[in-house]
């Protein structure tokens, strides 16, 4: 627990360094003259964002937790990213989710489905965005090593949703092999058992889910791409509110690619990679200093906030053993 208290300090203390040492002397002069009413309307979005993922998750859920109304659905939304945005990697995310769906009569293995789902969603929209980045970029003549920087991602993703369909097609193959690599390896044969159980478990559960009514799960899709489209307008309109013009596929671009390094430092909320990544992206087009208030200004909305608003509402709905295990990284021992 210590070591990720640590690791959310050093995040905390990466979002506000990093800007505020590339800033300068005029950073001051721009965060002040930033317009309130902007700073308000991104809070608005924001909100918005998590109304929507809690309609999503509604949608995914399928009556499975009961009567579950939109507030209930969003202020589980809130908790599950404020353990994301709390932990390194966002290891605390699914782990919280688990907890707060347990209670409403969930089986664990349909909330990991739930939850992958989910992440599938995510996974075709980011896919479909930089492929239409790509085209972006090369229609405007803009950098070629933005295209480049673009391909990593792409294959990643690719691949990604290349294994989730393997995976899916060849299960049983994959066990078998990975049944005897644990036999090679003298894991006794009731741990075994319960990975596969497990395993088929989910499986289940997330053909259970993926067999959701085509409406039902085109609605799932249409929230997701409505979240994402708010959440990654957030920078255009700081830039706004700085006075700086930029493209709004190119702020959507510098966020995909910043927020994509950030996973890479582990730390909570993607501190540090982030912060250097879109400084390196913004700071040749509108200036240092711009570039660095932008930065800040971005980050207080879609770091800071999400802790700040969502750690009462964890508290609220999880409570303090939760979050206990959620920062001590403990594994779900609960049987599917």
């Amino acid at each position: 627990m210590k070591r990720t208290l640590w690791l959310l300090a050093a995040g905390l203390i990466a979002v506000l360094a990093i800007p505020v040492l590339l800033g300068g002397t005029d950073l001051i002069h721009l965060l002040v003259g930033f317009p309130p009413g902007l700073f308000a309307l991104m809070l608005g979005m924001i909100l918005t964002c998590w109304v929507l993922n809690g309609a999503k998750l509604r949608v995914l859920l399928a009556g499975r937790a009961g009567h579950m109304g939109l507030m209930r659905a969003t202020g589980t939304v809130m908790a599950t990213e404020f353990a994301i945005c709390a932990t390194p990697g966002g290891s605390g995310g699914p782990l919280t989710l688990i907890a707060l769906l347990t209670r409403r009569g969930v089986r664990p293995a349909q909330t990991t489905a739930i939850f992958a789902v989910d992440q599938i969603i995510d996974l075709l929209f980011f896919l479909c965005s930089m492929i239409l980045m790509m085209i972006y970029v090369i229609t405007r003549s803009i950098d070629a090593r933005l295209g480049w920087m673009l391909v990593v991602p792409m294959t990643l993703l690719c691949l990604a949703l290349l294994g989730v369909i393997l995976m899916g097609r060849y299960h049983r193959r994959v066990l078998i092999v990975t049944g005897r690599l644990l036999s090679r390896m003298r894991i006794s044969a009731k741990l075994q058992y319960a990975m596969v159980r497990r395993v088929l478990l989910f499986k289940q559960a997330f053909t259970e889910t993926l067999q959701l009514p085509r409406s039902a799960l085109a609605s799932a899709f249409g929230f997701g791409i409505v979240h994402w489209i708010v959440r990654y307008s957030i920078l255009y309109v700081t830039l706004y509110g700085l006075g700086q013009h930029l493209d709004w596929a190119w702020t959507f671009l510098v966020q995909m690619l910043s927020m994509a390094a950030g996973q890479l430092t582990l730390l909570p909320g993607g501190a540090g990679g982030a912060e250097l990544s879109s400084s390196a992206l913004l700071a040749p087009i509108v200036g240092q200093s711009s570039a660095a208030a932008a930065i800040l200004i971005w980050r207080a909305i879609t770091y800071y906030f999400y802790l700040i608003a969502g750690a009462p509402i964890f508290m609220l709905m999880a409570g303090r053993p939760l979050l206990r295990k959620v920062l001590e990284g403990r594994k779900n021992k609960a049987e599917g």
